[in-house]
């Protein structure tokens, strides 16, 4: 286990205490650890990078800590009525999509790589953006509200849209090669 690896196992052990700290009603504190996390999230990929640190394990634990994090703070944030259930919806289970399609072409024996796309990295980017905002609201009511609640309303609109075309294209990327003959030959 090296330094950029432990930076992410930190920032997947975080995930759990900003969700503690939203239902405790923490919200500076949440936003706070939040901001850490995805400071670290930056810092565990220099480091790897920098430092040639870059291994298997740090290839998975990275994007796991990203989605538990990011996962668990929208529904927290659902629960709380902070974002709209719909949304939530929507981007958990194109979350859910994507490892269903992965899972199902390894277990038919044609396993399928899922490469990020850059609509999807549009899509964790406005994801952040908005769990940011929320949690800054949050965090420092009063400030702001009307301009930052319609920021807020373009941040949902803005994400959902997002989420529905990165999923729409991981199931075009996914369908396209589970079609793809196969290089087997059958006996």
């Amino acid at each position: 286990m090296n330094i950029a690896n432990l930076v992410s196992l930190l920032r997947l052990l975080l995930a759990p205490v900003v969700i503690w700290l939203l239902l405790e009603g923490r919200s500076g504190s949440a936003f706070a650890i939040f901001v850490f996390a995805g400071i670290t999230d930056g810092i565990d990929g220099m480091i790897a990078k920098r430092f040639d640190q870059e291994t298997a394990l740090g290839a998975y634990l990275d994007p796991v800590a990203d989605k538990a994090l990011l996962v668990s703070v929208f529904v927290t944030l659902g629960i709380l009525q902070e974002l709209p259930v719909w949304l939530v919806l929507l981007a958990v289970s194109r979350d859910a999509l994507i490892v269903g399609g992965v899972l199902l072409s390894y277990t038919l024996g044609n396993p399928v790589t899922m490469n990020p796309l850059w609509i999807s990295k549009l899509n964790t980017v406005a994801q952040i953006a908005l769990v940011a905002a929320i949690l800054a609201h949050m965090a420092f009511p009063g400030q702001y509200d009307a301009t930052v609640n319609v920021a807020i309303g373009y941040g949902v609109l803005f994400t959902a849209f997002t989420t529905a075309a990165s999923g729409g294209a991981y199931i075009f990327t996914w369908v396209k090669a589970m079609s793809a003959p196969s290089s087997r030959t059958e006996t």
